[in-house]
Order: structure tokens, then sequence, then C-alpha cells
């Protein structure tokens, strides 16, 4: 069934591209929500005068993208114990919101907050409010993304939303140490501090046996053998993941470059990058994957490990 998720995630520009990688998601759109002033215009707006939030609306399909996933996308990609703003954007305008249009959503939206002000033992300054209006904002601000790709990379790197994911999202959701204690070296350096595997010399590189690439530190699966091809870049290489909403996309700055980071949504262990020069006739993309960030299940133990209902994506 076709649904909207209204949200409002500070600065409109940043919060577009976290969604367009998932299959499932059709269209994003930004626009002014909250206020009390009929089509207000973006210089209206950023003055804070009208009592509208910077915000955003997901088209989706619910069938291959639920509600609780855009909103697992949502927390990852904003500030959700600052209350009043978003990184360098400071003003009403800019607070954070989960606008629900129904029951259900309005349910969905208290208990992720509550998951997630329950594991850091944080209060969630978030609102959650009944979505009465949204106008859509003009259009030289929809996609923002790519009409002005060079301001908005600088922008998102500069306006604290980079540096801020990366080191709370990124570092904090996990006990390191519990963890570095049960993960090999390389592991837990790929996993947890983005650290890249040597090319050739790693577990998977040749491998084509027959099953699924799971994540190493919590199990979840990431990638089939059946989209796994040969790219002579030294690391697995696949087409895409085995489910969209296993893992996410996200602006990668580092080492003075500009790339797509892919990390697994659900334990956000740092995986790999993607690129755009794969094959054509497998879609095009080039996941390029760290061995160590990964562990494979052959497809003859894939019962045995809880793993059945995935084998329908092994062929």
């Amino acid at each position: 069934m076709k649904k909207i998720a209204t949200l409002a995630g500070g600065c409109f520009w940043c919060m577009i591209k976290p969604y367009t990688a998932y299959d499932g998601v059709e269209k994003v759109v930004v626009g002014y929500c909250g206020g009390d002033k009929e089509n207000p215009t973006y210089e209206e707006v950023v003055r804070g005068n009208t009592g509208h939030y910077e915000s955003f609306q997901v088209y989706f399909d619910d069938e291959k993208i639920t509600y609780r996933d855009i909103l697992n996308i949502f927390w990852k990609n904003i500030d959700p114990f600052d209350d009043g703003g978003q990184f360098v954007d400071r003003g009403n305008q800019y607070r954070t919101a989960i606008f629900y249009s129904d029951d259900e959503q309005k349910i969905e939206a208290e208990n992720s907050k509550k998951d997630l002000e329950e594991k850091y033992g944080k209060k969630v300054c978030t609102e959650i409010i009944k979505l009465e209006n949204f106008y859509e904002a003009e259009d030289k601000h929809q996609n923002y993304h790519i009409k002005n790709e060079g301001h908005y990379n600088m922008y998102y790197k500069r306006s604290g939303r980079y540096n801020f994911v990366k080191s709370y999202w990124d570092r904090n959701n996990i006990d390191r140490e519990k963890l570095k204690s049960r993960l090999t070296d390389i592991q837990f350096e790929v996993t947890q501090n983005d650290m890249t595997e040597v090319p050739f010399e790693n577990e998977y590189n040749t491998n084509f046996e027959k099953g699924i690439y799971v994540d190493i530190v919590d199990g979840k699966p990431l990638f089939s053998s059946t989209d796994k091809f040969e790219s002579g870049c030294g690391w697995p290489a696949f087409s895409r993941p085995i489910i969209d909403t296993n893992v996410m996309e996200r602006v990668d700055y580092s080492l003075g470059m500009q790339r797509v980071e892919v990390r697994s949504l659900n334990a956000n262990s740092h995986l790999g990058h993607v690129f755009e020069d794969g094959p054509e006739e497998l879609g095009g993309m080039r996941y390029c994957i760290n061995s160590a960030s990964v562990r494979f299940v052959p497809f003859d133990e894939m019962d045995k490990e809880g793993y059945s209902d995935y084998k329908k994506y092994v062929k």
C-alpha cells in the first residue's frame, strides 16, 4: 500500500539523500509543517516567525519498506537529543518532529521514541505531532543535493551533522569492549573504526560458493552469493544488498575524498563503499565490501543457522 511519512529533521536539504537508496521509497518532497500561515515561503519560514518546521514527506510502498524502517533511518541521521534545532541551524523551524497521519503511525512513532530513550537513557526531544498541513517548498529546494551538489556537500560536511552522525551513531550504540572481546582485531577495526582491509588478501574475495553473507556483529543477512561478481578490485563485490533496508548509505568525506559509505542499518557496522561502476547488466552498482565485516553462511547450512527465509534470495 502506498503511504506517506512526514518528518522534520532540521535543514530539509540534508534529509532527502538518506532515503534515496531504498527500494520502496518512491519520492521525497521537502516543505513546511506545523505553522499557521498558509503557503509560507522559504524566506518566511527560515526567519522562525511562522511556526513551521522545515519538513519532508517520504512516499513509500509499505510492502517493500515499513514505516518503522523509515523511522529507523530518520533517527540515525539527526540528533534527537537537541531541543533547540539541529547542529549549526538553530531555532524552532529546525527542531525535529514526527508528524503522524493516523493512530497507527502515532503508536509506531511513540514506541520508536520510547525504545530510543530506553536504549540511551536520555530524553528524546523529537516531538510527535498530529499532521494538520504540509506545504511543498519551492522547486529550487526539491532534490537540492542533486541540483546544487557542491553547496550541499560543503554544507552537510560543515554543518556539524556529518561529524555527529559519525561520532555518535557509529560509535556509541554498542558496548565496544564486549564486542572487541569476541571479534578478531581486523573485524573490530573494520566494523567499528571504519578501517579497510588489504585487497586480494582477505577471506571472501575469491569465494563464489552458494550462500549468504551476514553481518559479523549481529548476524543480519546483508548479501547473497547470487549477486556477487568478480570485479577485480580485490574485495568481495555485490550488485545489490539482499534486502535494501538491511543496509544504509552515507556520504563519506574521509581520506580527502567523497565516497558513499555502506553500513548495516541494524548493527551500524561499517561494511565498505558503493560505486556506480558495476556491470550494467546487473544494475550498474558495485558494493565493495570488506570480508572482515561479514560472515559467510553456506546454502546447505542456512536452515540449521536459522536463515531458511532467506534461501529464496539464493539461486
